[in-house]
């Protein structure tokens, strides 16, 4: 490892202790070295709050002057609700700028680099890229799309089961599983379910982990079936959005809305279409989402090539039955030459079970349709 390496990885992991704090804004590290010694440090907390650079600058002081700073992502030149940090880089008298990789934003990307170069500074670019667009996955296809980055999540048996024919599903992964899955929810801006998920198992849908954040709650409802006495409707412990058809029930409509509840009409008549759930969490600046339906809706994102990561728990256990639901249901693929591939996937033990992450590879095909 080279001495930019070293630092950019500690730049790295300084950021990404910070994952589930700043959405919708990346995750952001920043070092300074000055005569072999590390003399300012700093990460992105918050949106709206400094960034990582400027914290950096701030506990460097004086010794930044003469220095290397070395940021995970490439410094902002514009003014927004903090001034742009190429300039505050320039003016402290930095002389070697080392970023992981420029902003994806295509509006801005580039232009923090072109300040710091135009004022003479050395600029290198690439160190840590693969470590840092990685870590911020759900920026780079938010920022860009405008849509919320997609995280399938499940927890199955060896035989893909999700419960048991009597729908009997507590619990099928290990406690050490579920306590992952609850630093996922931490992690992601909003979580959604189908409505009979919530019938059937009336889940909180929340991160209970220390200091931890309790994802928005999106249930898809095509008709506000949903029990006034769920918990995600009465406990009060996060926001619920629902989105629902053309075909819903007013007077339940006007309980809910009551209740605080949020309601979304969408443009189908009998079924909500997964595309639009996004679009609308786009607008409302929701820029991670993680699914944890049961096989229907499952599918209807996979379907529409929705899903851009996939994390399931294994656990070693069999169901068996054709009436045990599976994760994965909807109308299925036709032929195993169009099955949906996962690329740079990884396995890990977790407890007694295995945690399988992998990213779909998307290629055009047919869409079949489903209601919720």
């Amino acid at each position: 490892m080279t001495n930019d390496e070293f630092y950019m990885d500690m730049a790295l992991k300084n950021a990404i202790a910070m994952k589930g704090q700043t959405d919708p804004n990346p995750l952001v590290g920043a070092v300074i070295v000055n005569d072999h010694r590390v003399v300012g440090i700093g990460a992105h907390l918050k949106a709206g709050e400094p960034h990582a650079e400027i914290f950096a600058l701030q506990m460097a002081g004086d010794q930044a002057k003469g220095g290397t700073i070395y940021v995970t992502l490439e410094p902002c030149s514009h003014h927004g609700r903090t001034g742009p940090c190429a300039v505050a880089i320039v003016e402290a008298g930095i002389k070697k700028v080392v970023v992981a990789t420029l902003d994806p934003n295509p509006i801005v990307s580039g232009k923090g680099v072109k300040i710091l170069q135009d004022s003479g500074l050395e600029v290198v670019i690439g160190v840590g890229m693969e470590k840092s667009q990685r870590m911020n996955e759900v920026f780079n296809r938010f920022i860009v799309q405008k849509k919320p980055f997609v995280t399938l999540k499940s927890g199955i048996t060896l035989d893909g089961k999700i419960a048991t024919h009597s729908s009997d599903s507590k619990w099928i992964t290990s406690e050490e599983a579920r306590e992952d899955v609850h630093q996922l929810r931490n992690e992601n801006m909003a979580i959604l379910v189908g409505v009979n998920t919530v019938i059937k198992d009336n889940p909180e849908l929340t991160a209970r982990i220390p200091n931890g954040r309790n994802p928005i709650r999106v249930i898809m409802d095509s008709t506000l079936k949903i029990p006034l006495d769920s918990k995600v409707i009465s406990d009060k412990l996060a926001e619920t959005w629902i989105f629902t058809s053309g075909n819903y029930d007013e007077q339940k409509k006007i309980t809910l809305e009551s209740l605080g509840i949020q309601i979304f009409h969408t443009n189908g008549m009998n079924q909500v279409d997964p595309n639009e759930v996004l679009r609308v969490l786009g607008g409302k600046l929701v820029s991670s989402l993680l699914i944890e339906g049961g096989g229907g809706i499952n599918a209807s994102f996979l379907e529409n090539q929705l899903i851009d990561k996939v994390v399931v728990y294994i656990a070693p256990k069999l169901i068996g039955g054709d009436r045990a639901p599976t994760f994965l249901e909807g109308v299925g693929i036709e032929k195993m030459g169009d099955a949906v591939e996962l690329s740079d996937v990884t396995v890990e033990s977790i407890g007694k079970d295995l945690k399988f992450v992998g990213y779909p590879i998307k290629v055009p095909r047919a869409v079949p349709s489903g209601s919720f």
